[in-house]
């Protein structure tokens, strides 16, 4: 994935763009952040231009990141991916690194673990996709891996969530497997 601009930092155009594209999305979006003030979410995106710049790399990859909570003690804003459908710019990719190397035929473009760092984001937790599917209807065609815990991916493993027949499903599938149907979905903290 080609960065959108080189050193983290967004020239001043694409940073307006990028706050009025979010801007929109969450006024169109209320029921993921009740209560919630766009002026002091803006406010802080504009104190961490490093944070900006993962934005607009979650939004270009087709994440269409959105605010979707509030820590109350650090003052930080949890945006998440919200794109209907994992994004098919992310898709294709085995879990991590080890998997990767480790498949001998056939090998993906990349690993999820390692598109994630590129973004400068961390990959969905089960907790946080639970929650994330508790504000919408989200992956009902695709699916998405989800960070793994150590003692699954240790025996080979890696999980993923999707949504089929009203329920939210969390599955497994061997690290090294990849799908055109399974992108990954990321969160950020501002």
């Amino acid at each position: 994935m080609k960065p959108t601009t080189s050193p983290k930092n967004l020239p001043p155009k694409q940073r307006g763009e990028l706050l009025a594209t979010l801007q929109a999305r969450f006024e169109k979006n209320p029921q993921r952040h009740p209560k919630l003030d766009w002026a002091k979410v803006k406010a802080r995106l504009e104190a961490k231009p490093q944070k900006l710049w993962s934005l607009a790399e979650m939004e270009r990859t087709g994440g269409e990141p959105d605010v979707v909570g509030h820590e109350a003690k650090t003052g930080e804003f949890l945006f998440v991916d919200c794109a209907a459908q994992s994004p098919e710019a992310r898709a294709s990719l085995c879990y991590d690194r080890a998997a990767l190397d480790g498949r001998k035929k056939f090998p993906s473009k990349g690993c999820v673990t390692e598109a994630a760092a590129t973004l400068g984001a961390e990959l969905l937790t089960e907790e946080q996709y639970f929650a994330l599917q508790q504000l919408g209807e989200f992956d009902t065609k695709s699916s998405s891996w989800l960070k793994t815990p150590d003692d699954i991916r240790r025996l080979g493993g890696a999980i993923y969530g999707d949504r089929r027949y009203n329920r939210v499903f969390i599955g497994h599938n061997g690290a090294d497997s990849y799908y055109s149907g399974r992108g990954f979905r990321t969160s950020l903290r501002v």
